[in-house]
């Protein structure tokens, strides 16, 4: 998996949560959803990987993913940030998964 972040996004990024936010997991939580199938995408500030996470090829952050999880999610990521809207988006190539990303600070 490789994943982009526009420099709004970064600088948000920082902004809201601090210069040390620089490790974030891309989850497909599907917490209170119902079934493993009905998930938003969420990123999340961590300090490092779970057990089984693996590293996608991130630059500015660290970014870590679940595998199992993988299969939801294209292959090439971006996030941007809309300064009109206040929001993140996650996009790649073939669709717009959200154009407002949860974010969790779970450090």
């Amino acid at each position: 998996m490789k994943i982009s972040w526009s420099p709004e996004a970064s600088d948000e990024l920082l902004r809201r949560y601090g210069d040390d936010a620089v490790e974030w997991r891309l989850v497909y939580d599907t917490e209170g959803c119902g079934c493993a199938v009905n998930g938003v995408p969420a990123l999340w500030a961590v300090t490092g990987p779970e057990p089984d996470d693996s590293a996608a090829d991130s630059t500015p952050f660290k970014l870590w993913h679940d595998p199992r999880q993988a299969v939801f999610f294209d292959d090439e990521l971006r996030v941007s940030f809309n300064s009109e809207k206040m929001s993140f988006s996650l996009a790649s190539d073939g669709q717009i998964y959200t154009s407002r990303l949860v974010l969790a600070d779970r450090r």
